[in-house]
């Protein structure tokens, strides 16, 4: 029988798996997946970032992320523009950026639903407790 940390790991990653599959399948109606709208989302918060950097923002490896970058320029949503050395930057199109938007109003709908069982004194509390995993890192 796992402990009561093993449960509570389980019971995270139950959760963020819920909030993961219902924001994919509803960034689909703005013709876009999870992976992709995160991508957009650190491009927005970084512009000019290296694929690097932006990896890390999303949680991928480099070459993941520039396969994704990759896919994200091919369908017009950034632009990977040369930087300093062998530096690529990356930055939304219009396309990109009306993508963003529309992902973040899914996105506002999707978790309202997911923590709609929580008052907002607990999600407050549980944004806390979460952020104190990470040290203290917001989003």
């Amino acid at each position: 029988m796992p402990d009561g940390l093993q449960a509570l790991g389980r019971a995270v990653k139950q959760a963020q798996y819920k909030q993961h599959r219902a924001l994919d399948s509803r960034l689909a109606a703005a013709g876009t997946t999870l992976a992709q709208w995160d991508a957009l989302r650190a491009i927005s918060r970084s512009p000019g970032a290296p694929a690097r950097a932006l990896a890390e923002a999303t949680f991928q490896s480099g070459q993941a992320f520039g396969t994704l970058a990759g896919r994200l320029a091919a369908l017009g949503l950034i632009e990977r523009r040369p930087g300093n050395g062998r530096r690529i930057e990356h930055y939304l199109t219009p396309t990109g950026e009306e993508v963003l938007r529309a992902g973040h109003q899914i996105a506002d709908e999707v978790l309202a639903a997911c923590y709609s069982g929580l008052s907002p004194a607990d999600r407050t509390t549980m944004l806390d407790l979460l952020q104190r995993i990470d040290g203290g890192r917001g989003a």
